[in-house]
Parts: C-alpha cells; structure tokens; sequence
C-alpha cells in the first residue's frame, strides 16, 4: 500500500504543499518518501528511504523543487524491493520528460516488461510494477506520433494502458507539455480523489488529505477515468475506455484508510460504526453466553467498531491500551521479529481496565496472529479472567495481489486453520468474527450503486484473469518472511 498526491497550483510554488499532503496520508507507507515538481522547463525530483519528515528535512531541498506543479509517494514496498532506487516518483525522458507516482500493483508487469525489452524500446532500472507502468505510458504515448503533444495524445495513450494494464493502480503523473495527470485502474480497486481551493487543485489516495489541507473535495476519480489538470489550470475528465466498473478494495474501509476518509461516496466512519453494529449483533445472536464485563479496542483503527459493539452489548467501553505513537503500524513492518519487538514496544496494558474482568478485545483484523496472541497474553498477566476476542473482518485466509503486501499465504493465521483452531492458537476463551455478507453491507449501505468489491483476502477470488495458480505460487515465494 502507498499514498500519492498531486497539487497544482496557478502560481504558487507547489512543493510545500506536496510534503504537507504527505503527511496526511503516512499512514499508507513508512518505508520512503518523494516528491517531483515542474516549473514549465525541467522536472526536479528528491526522494529517499524514510519517513517524509526524514527524507524532507532539509531547506536545501525545497528550494531545488521549483515549480507550480508537484507530485508526491510514501512507499511500503508490494512490488521491487526496499532501497532508494525503488523510492518514487520516477523519472524519464522518453519520449517526453515524465515523472510518476503510483498505488497499486499490476499482475501483469512481468509481461509487460519483457515485451517492452525485446522490442528494444527501453531498459529498466528498478525490479518495481511502477516503472512498468510508467514505461508502458510512454511507450503507449510514442506510438500516437505526436509532433506536438496534446491532451488527445494522452488519452489516447491511456486507453491503450487501460487495456493493457491488469491489476489496481492509482496514479498521478507529471507529464511536460501538459501538467498533472491522474488516473484508476477500470476497477477502481485503489482509491483517488480530487479536491479544489480557489485556483488550486489537489489529488490524493484518500479525501482526508484533501479535506485537512482546507480544499473542498470535488469527487472521486472514477474508475477508468483520467484526470488532466493542464498547465493554465484547465480541467478536463473523460473515461476513455468502456466497460469500467467500480469495485473498491472492501480492506480499505477495514484497515487502510483514516476514518475521516470518503471512499466511493462512502465515509470510512460509518462503514466501521455498522462494522460494530454487525459485530454486535451477531455476539448478541450467536453468543449469547458471553458474560462480557467490557469492550477494549486494540487501537488504533478498532476504536470505532468496538464503541459500536459496547453499545450493541449495553457494557462499558474501556480505553486499555496505551500506544507509543513513535512507532509505526505493525502489519505493515518487515520481518516477524521485527513485528514481535514492535508490539510490545507500541501497547502498554492498563492494568485497572482488565484486573478481575471478562474483557472483549475488539481488532479491526486478524492477520498472522502474532499481535493477537501476544496481546492476549498481555491481558491475562494483568488480571483478566476471561479474555475474548472479535475481529471487525472475516478471516484473512489468501493472498492480496491488488496492491496489500499480505505476508505468504502459510503465514496467515486463519489459511487451513478452523475458528476453534484459531482461538486455541492465539489464546483467546472465545472468538468471534464477523460475516463477509456483514462487511459488505457496512460498506454498501454507504453507496448502493456499489454492489461489488475486491475481497480476494476473504474468498480467494480475484477479478483478474492474470492471477493463475502459477502466479499465486510465485508471490507466495516472493513473501515468504526472512527467519531472524
């Protein structure tokens, strides 16, 4: 998972805006930063591994990044590998000079890539997905034959990406000659929106970053849609190939996203609120027995599902977990040990919040397990007499390929494994999930026109024809953690 945005500005420098923006959606990637201006001559680029304000320190640096119009990535790696030459945005100077930023995966970038060098029309210089797409861009854009290049040139371009290119992937481009581009794969599996102030565009992974910078969120950018903000600050939309549908990555609503984020016309809060409704309902339903003396989130993002639940269950609602905000999200670090280390180093127990008590822990998901065990574990050395445990998702049991960097697929806690052997591997007394029908619902009762989602996580169903057995097999060895 990685965030991008992009600001065009009608004279203002854009480069400080670009780093304030980034910070707004870190969350979606810790491992490096960058950002790309243009000042109608040349492109500047700074990037490196970090956080934005590691890698943007510096006053030096925003002086070099001169122009009115800028894109900015903070990078988890799902594709390539970890070090600065996989930071983005990248860069090129064929056929036109073009920087991109992108979100997402493509299934199909190994194919893409080995035409791409047969034909003899470039060479790579990073293992990333993301300068597949970029260099199929160009190529795209080299066969139109332009002599001087024009918006028609990149829709043009564009639709033959669109048909070309599987997989979900957001982005956001500078191209020289035009100014900002954006655009969603056909599916709108990744998220973008777009958001206006005055003269003064924005584009983000997520409308949070939109709405904390003071601009007013216009829309989402359609699945299948390009977005061209030019360089006089015109705009223009158009979906040049048909057939798209819109069918967001469901996760998002669970994990990703800030709850102050609109995804698809849906508030990310209240998706979690009916998460907890759900939740509670079926503990009320199914779980009658539970003698439950209250409901601790794990924090951050179970909070409001887990507020829902007490409510549903008429108990207390506890805050029992204190969290070291210097360290990053879990699921998202590198390395078992690594993760282990964090845990204990991020929650510290409360301990009059769980002495003597039935304590329902409420997470938002659960993945290896590691976290919930340990967790667990954590609650009872402080007192707990019994310690339940319900997730606000289904079991995670298969790979994501659309742009989630899940871990290989032995390393989820719930492949092949029953609830009852779930339970008994993290410790809990009891578990409870909740029911994908319930999660899509919570979802779509926030947009009906939305009556699909990517799920693959939930089902091991992926709306792509690229992902075969094959390809599954060779991301499950790509994944495999490294013992420490």
């Amino acid at each position: 998972m990685c965030g991008i945005v992009g600001i065009y500005h009608k004279k203002e420098p854009a480069c400080s805006d670009v780093y304030d923006a980034l910070i707004q959606v870190q969350h979606r990637g810790q491992d490096a930063a960058g950002i790309s201006t243009w000042d109608t001559e040349k492109i500047s680029t700074h990037k490196y591994t970090g956080l934005v304000t590691e890698v943007f320190k510096h006053q030096t640096t925003f002086e070099k990044l001169a122009g009115n119009i800028g894109i900015g990535h903070v990078r988890y790696p799902t594709a390539g590998g970890d070090n600065v030459s996989e930071a983005q945005p990248f860069f090129t100077a064929n056929p036109v000079n073009i920087s991109l930023a992108h979100n997402g995966t493509l299934t199909n970038s190994e194919k893409l890539k080995e035409k791409l060098i047969r034909i003899n029309f470039c060479q790579f210089n990073t293992n990333s997905d993301s300068e597949v797409l970029l260099k199929q861009f160009c190529y795209e854009l080299y066969k139109t034959n332009f002599r001087k290049l024009t918006k028609t040139h990149v829709y043009k371009a564009l639709n033959n990406v669109f048909q070309k290119c599987s997989g979900g992937y957001a982005v956001v481009m500078i191209v020289a000659g035009i100014g900002l581009v954006a655009f969603r794969d056909p599916k709108g599996i990744r998220p973008l929106s777009l958001g206006k102030y005055k003269n003064s565009y924005l584009i983000a992974s997520e409308s949070s970053a939109i709405t904390a910078m003071g601009y007013d969120l216009e829309s989402d950018i359609k699945p299948g849609q390009v977005v061209i903000i030019d360089e006089q600050g015109n705009v223009d939309k158009k979906r040049p190939i048909k057939g798209s549908t819109n069918q967001p990555c469901l996760f998002e609503y669970v994990y990703f996203s800030r709850p102050d984020s609109t995804i698809d016309e849906i508030s990310v809060h209240k998706s979690r609120l009916r998460m907890g409704d759900f939740l509670g309902e079926k503990i009320l339903r199914d779980f009658k027995d539970l003698d439950v003396d209250v409901v601790i989130p794990i924090p951050d993002t179970s909070r409001t599902s887990a507020m829902q639940v007490a409510y549903k269950l008429g108990v207390k609602y506890r805050e029992g977990f204190m969290k070291n905000r210097y360290i990053g999200r879990t699921f998202i670090m590198p390395g078992q040990s690594i993760r282990k280390r964090s845990v204990a180093q991020k929650l510290n127990p409360i301990e009059i919040e769980f002495k003597d008590k039935n304590v329902l822990l409420v997470d938002d998901s659960i993945v290896r397990g590691h976290t919930s065990k340990k967790i667990i574990q954590m609650v009872r050395d402080n007192g707990a007499k019994k310690v339940f445990f319900a997730s606000a998702s289904p079991p995670i049991r298969f790979q994501n390929v659309f742009g989630i960097d899940m871990p290989a697929i032995k390393e989820l806690v719930a492949h092949n494994r029953t609830i009852r052997q779930i339970k008994n591997f993290i410790g809990a007394d009891e578990l409870i999930y909740q029911d994908l029908d319930d999660l899509r619902s919570s979802a779509s009762i926030g947009n009906p026109k939305i009556t699909k989602f990517e799920e693959s996580v939930f089902t091991g169903i992926y709306c792509d024809s690229f992902v075969t057995k094959k390809y599954l097999q060779k991301l499950e060895d790509s994944r495999q953690d490294i013992k420490r």
